[in-house]
């Protein structure tokens, strides 16, 4: 197999395996047994397609797949949550979605590709704060199966690029990173309140 054809496989087995843990995901949330943060779904959503079309612009090839495949899900689960989801919103929250927000506005004036995917991958991180605060205090509402799933397609993404760079890798480095540190805070708060 050729280097390329090895990151069309990896490329594909990533959005597989992200895809995937949407399935339970959708799943708990129709069985009402958990809630999901509209803000994290919304930023989430939005921030990927953007990171999806930068890195792809920039030749990020099959490893970008990953990025671009749930960027219609998470909008999905935005509308859902909007219904069902979490109905606490803090302040910590409010202040995640503006901040999250400023940093989309700061990208639009970055004509630098690099600060642009560096902006955008601190407002996913931001993205991540109302999940976390409500996975912490409420650990039997949020399912792991979907952050667990990204993680490793996240992981394997980062071996099917056609071009590494910070552009294309960061942010697919960042979400795996973030995804497998919610699942570990997730359990662990389980346990410890079982």
């Amino acid at each position: 197999m050729t280097l390329p054809e090895y990151q069309i496989v990896l490329g594909a087995i990533a959005v597989l395996v992200g895809l995937a843990g949407y399935a339970p995901y959708f799943i708990d949330i129709i069985r009402k047994q958990i809630k999901p943060h509209a803000f994290s779904w919304l930023i989430w959503g939005i921030v990927q397609f953007v990171i999806f079309f930068a890195a792809a612009s920039k030749g990020g090839g099959a490893g970008t797949w990953a990025v671009g495949a749930p960027a219609v899900l998470n909008v999905v689960i935005f509308v859902i949550a909007l219904f069902v989801g979490e109905k606490h919103i803090t302040r910590v929250d409010e202040a995640s979605l503006v901040a999250a927000f400023a940093g989309i506005v700061l990208w639009t004036i970055t004509a630098d590709p690099l600060w642009s995917v560096v902006l955008l991958t601190c407002v996913d991180v931001l993205g991540l704060v109302p999940t976390l605060r409500k996975a912490y205090a409420k650990p039997n509402e949020e399912a792991v199966s979907v952050f667990a799933f990204s993680a490793v397609s996240f992981g394997i993404s980062l071996f099917a690029l056609q071009s590494v760079s910070i552009i294309t890798a960061l942010y697919p480095a960042t979400i795996a990173v973030g995804a497998a540190f919610l699942v570990v805070m997730v359990l662990a708060r389980r346990r410890a309140l079982s």
